[in-house]
């Protein structure tokens, strides 16, 4: 069973609460925000993107790469398209 349906409640949950920061954000930006709260909110946005990335990522690459049943080839090519992600990422 994929890492993504096995913890599918606890990701849903991080990225409802990231979609509430994000309209909390959007919302203090719409009225006169205060530079701090904004910067905070920002802040506090990314860390949980940042986690929510490093859940998603370590599951993939537990289940993905830590197996034993894939060819030199498979996980050669699993490597690069993780390499890409994070390079998208991370920019």
């Amino acid at each position: 069973m994929s890492h993504i349906i096995v913890g599918k409640k606890k990701l849903l949950s991080r990225v409802r609460r990231i979609k509430g920061q994000s309209l909390a954000l959007e919302s203090a930006l719409e009225g006169e925000p205060d530079c701090m709260a904004i910067l905070q909110q920002v802040a506090a946005i990314k860390g949980a993107v940042n986690g929510l990335m490093k859940e998603v990522l370590e599951g993939h690459l537990r289940e993905h790469l830590g197996g034993e049943d894939m060819t030199k080839e498979q996980r050669t090519e699993e490597v690069e398209q993780v390499i890409s992600v994070l390079k998208s990422y991370l920019k």
